[in-house]
């Protein structure tokens, strides 16, 4: 497949519209770009940050951050994007891409301009899956509202943004053109970050379809020693059901196991921010 360029090489329009000549799109030394003094998180998970900031080294910067002009000359304010801001700089980046505004202007406005981007732009599958988190993280969209607004489901919207959750070396090759998001999104089934980057290299070198990626990762996830053997009987469909509900709720796989009139619920989580994630979406 031939490689493309990234969404930030088709120019500022390919990302948010640009309306007030004052405003623009350029290249900021992160110096220059002073924290948002009204940013809720002031905590934020350093295993995570340097994932992004791996995805930043391999792929670029998928989307950029919003400012306005700083009160001193050649200065700004971050107006979203402190996660990618600070990423940037663990990745060793002296710039960052932002879409400059004049004023911070009405939240409605950004979210409108991001929506329409996703709606009608040839963004590549990280690209899409940037803008989602975007929405999510800098503005507090819910899963179930940005799908609303692209006018794609709930499930769609997820399974896209677990992309993001894919080494480096494998989003690199993604973003490249040398797989398509179905090998990468089968790759996700694959705990061993090593073991995913060994079938990458062997999906592009012999052209593996992706119904044979689908196997591998089958294959590698059997048990080496089968399991004891147990009488065999059918789960509930309420309980199947309810895993898939609470899975796609939690963006995270839950597993039930029932015994008698109690049981067990196992929620899976990848990293202290994934976990604080799945509790905000419990109690919020």
């Amino acid at each position: 497949m031939a490689a493309r360029k990234s969404g930030l090489g088709r120019g500022l329009d390919a990302l948010i519209p640009v309306e007030h000549p004052s405003s623009g799109f350029a290249e900021i030394e992160l110096p220059d770009i002073a924290p948002n003094p009204q940013q809720p998180r002031n905590r934020f998970d350093d295993d995570a940050l340097e994932g992004l900031a791996a995805s930043i080294r391999e792929v670029g910067v998928l989307q950029p951050v919003l400012v306005r002009p700083g009160e001193r000359a050649g200065s700004y304010v971050l107006i979203a994007g402190e996660r990618r801001l600070r990423a940037a700089g663990l990745a060793g980046l002296s710039t960052i891409p932002a879409v400059i505004r004049a004023s911070e202007g009405d939240e409605r406005d950004l979210t409108d301009a991001l929506i329409e981007n996703v709606q009608r732009k040839d963004l590549s599958p990280l690209e899409e899956a940037a803008a989602y988190r975007n929405l999510l993280e800098d503005f507090g969209m819910t899963h179930e509202a940005v799908a609303s607004r692209v006018g794609k489901s709930r499930s769609a919207v997820t399974n896209t943004l677990r992309l993001l959750q894919l080494p480096a070396q494998i989003q690199g090759m993604l973003e490249r053109g040398d797989l398509s998001a179905g090998h990468a999104r089968a790759l996700l089934g694959l705990d061993d970050e090593a073991y995913a980057v060994h079938i990458a290299g062997r999906i592009i070198a012999e052209g593996w379809p992706v119904r044979k990626v689908e196997e591998a990762v089958k294959e590698r996830s059997r048990p080496s020693v089968p399991p004891p053997r147990r009488v065999p009987g059918m789960r509930p469909a309420v309980i199947i059901e309810l895993e898939e509900r609470l899975s796609e709720r939690l963006e995270t796989e839950v597993r039930i196991k029932t015994r008698g009139d109690g049981g067990r619920m196992t929620i899976r989580y990848g990293s202290l921010e994934d976990l604080e994630r799945i509790y905000r979406r419990l109690f919020a």
